[in-house]
């Protein structure tokens, strides 16, 4: 299998994207350790298909991550595979938006994953090898409104990968960004129905994306199928930016 005996640590693997993600990883051999940061059923059931073992951490809370970080280096042994997945919206109009909003969304979007990848690049870097992986969005590479902070945060996560790419390529350490568009999620499935026809007009394959050709794509970056691939920005989004 492409990833059996590999350890990948995924967080905000609990729903959407992440949890197909966690699935398609322990499919393919991977063992998965993943985060999340409310309770529910569908982490214990994740738990149970895939034998990912979970992990409650929030993204904001530096000594909660590090702590979470050790836990799985000890039980593992190693780290091969990082995917920084979890994220957070808190969308309005910039003019009427509480500063707390904006600061809180970059808090858990960028620098959630500067602390986990700060972590993951230390033992990657002694081991020599490695493949973090940064779930962005479309929205941080042409904007959307209503979304200046989750756009800012997604944005920077493109540019951030760019540049630790650079520095780690010399330890054969890959760096490479997703940015998915509109895809079948918790959260698109909030947009309401005349608005997501709207947006569906402008997608060339005319539907959302699922979660699972996310994942896909992940699979690829974090397997050594793509290990001449490193500071890339994938786009996933049937087309949509192309039409922009």
């Amino acid at each position: 299998m492409k990833l059996k005996g590999k350890v990948a640590i995924i967080t905000g693997g609990s729903r959407g994207i992440g949890a197909s993600i966690v699935k398609k990883f322990s499919e393919l051999g991977a063992k998965v350790y993943f985060t999340y940061r409310s309770e529910s059923d569908a982490v214990k059931q994740l738990e149970q298909e895939t034998n990912a073992i979970a992990f409650k951490c929030d993204q904001t809370d530096t000594s909660a991550i590090e702590k979470t970080f050790d836990t799985i280096f000890a039980d593992a042994g190693k780290i091969d595979i990082l995917v920084n997945n979890a994220g957070i919206t808190k969308d309005g109009y910039l003019p009427m938006m509480p500063e707390a909003d904006f600061t809180s969304v970059l808090d858990a979007n960028l620098l959630g994953a500067f602390r986990w990848t700060k972590l993951a690049s230390k033992k990657m870097y002694g081991q020599r090898s490695g493949s973090i992986i940064f779930i962005s969005s479309v929205s941080g590479l042409v904007g959307v409104a209503g979304q200046t902070n989750y756009s800012a945060s997604k944005g920077a996560l493109c540019a951030f990968a760019r540049s630790l790419a650079s520095e780690l390529g010399t330890k054969s350490i890959r760096v490479n960004t997703i940015c998915p568009g509109f895809i079948e999620t918790d959260m698109t499935a909030k947009i309401p129905r005349q608005i997501a026809r709207a947006q569906v007009e402008k997608i060339t394959l005319k539907r959302f994306g699922k979660p699972e050709e996310v994942a896909n794509v992940a699979v690829f970056l974090a397997s050594d199928d793509s290990s001449y691939i490193t500071g890339q920005t994938i786009i996933v989004d049937g087309g949509l930016t192309a039409c922009v």
